[in-house]
């Protein structure tokens, strides 16, 4: 049994098909998509297509990154009386610092402003994780590591990300990765807000986080070496050691994948590598395909949707396999158990 599991206890979610957690899972369950034109002509003279989130006033940048957040953590939090929202550190995934055209005010003036939204304060111990599509399991390391090491009872994870500001969108369609007419060999860009309430194990059914695994990958997308995917197959065998179990004890996989057959090569590679005993099935999910490129906030998506599918009873079964992956390298792979660690 795992020594430190995590529960999810509540989740919030806002994306381009739904403005809830209830709402977007069941429009990924449907696969759902809702991409829309944006302001932006690519090289060829078509308008960018992308998933943007429609609130009730036409916000940019950092103040619509506030609103998805806010409404994100609300919903997670509903039901909780305010005054115990003080003792909860808040975990803040948003981009990492190598993003093309990231905007100003990520690493702090974003945090006040999310709380000043809320009207709350959140405890000692929060932190800004920027790290792209893999904030939210690093967010997981230091939650665990707040809950079981600092004694706190709460902990809530936080992602918000936007792709669609045109400094960020010119580069990726100069370097030929978004989806387009032209090119089929790229990812159509999105942006969504997410949160998650984590504690301990309640002695219910409650999708437990068992294990986690990290890795490096040398050969990343932009690197120019051959694929051998060793980064995410390290960061698979690390979380299935932490959780105690064994690649085929696994029910199936939800990704951060989002159209670039890289990251799917990749994927596949590592499978390979790391699967030692045939399995009938062995399904993948990408959220990102009803979402889009959601950036940071694709983490808490896919842990959302576990969690929407095996409270709702859609899941392929109660073990989990997710994985994450970001520009740079990092990858990370978490193992997730619906019912009792």
């Amino acid at each position: 049994m795992p020594a430190q599991p995590i529960a999810i206890k509540k989740t919030g979610l806002v994306t381009s098909v739904g403005l809830s957690a209830p709402a977007s899972c069941a429009a990924i369950r449907a696969k759902v998509s809702n991409p829309t034109e944006t302001r932006f002509i690519d090289s060829g003279g078509e308008w960018i297509m992308a998933h943007q989130v429609p609130l009730e006033k036409p916000w940019r940048g950092r103040t619509k990154l506030t609103k998805m957040a806010a409404m994100a953590i609300a919903e997670c939090l509903d039901g909780i009386p305010r005054e115990e929202w003080t003792s909860m550190p808040l975990l803040l995934c948003v981009a990492e610092r190598e993003r093309p055209g990231r905007l100003e005010g990520l690493d702090d003036q974003l945090f006040l402003d999310i709380q000043q939204e809320l009207d709350a304060r959140f405890a000692p111990g929060s932190a800004i994780v920027a790290h792209g599509r893999v904030s939210a399991a690093i967010a997981l390391v230091q939650a665990r590591q707040l809950i079981y090491g600092s004694k706190v009872p709460h902990v809530i994870v936080a992602a918000v990300d936007s792709l669609l500001t045109w400094p960020t969108l010119s580069v990726y369609e100069r370097e030929g990765r978004l989806l387009t007419a032209r090119n089929s060999n790229g990812f159509m860009p999105g942006e969504a807000g997410g949160a998650l309430l984590l504690g301990r194990w309640g002695g219910k059914a409650e999708l437990l986080c068992t294990g986690i695994g990290f890795g490096v990958e040398k050969a990343h997308i932009d690197s120019g070496e051959p694929l051998r995917a060793e980064g995410l197959t390290l960061a698979i065998k690390g979380a299935l050691a932490d959780a105690g179990c064994e690649m085929h004890d696994l029910d199936y996989r939800i990704t951060d994948l989002s159209g670039e057959q890289y990251y799917f090569k990749e994927a596949a590679l590592a499978l390979s590598r790391t699967l030692r005993k045939r399995k009938e099935a062995f399904d993948i999910w990408h959220p990102a395909e009803c979402t889009g490129e959601a950036g940071a906030a694709v983490g808490v998506a896919v842990f959302a949707l576990a969690d929407a599918a095996c409270r709702k009873a859609y899941s392929l079964g109660p073990h989990i396999l997710t994985h994450l992956a970001n520009d740079k390298g990092q990858r990370f792979a978490v193992v997730l158990n619906f019912g009792v660690p």
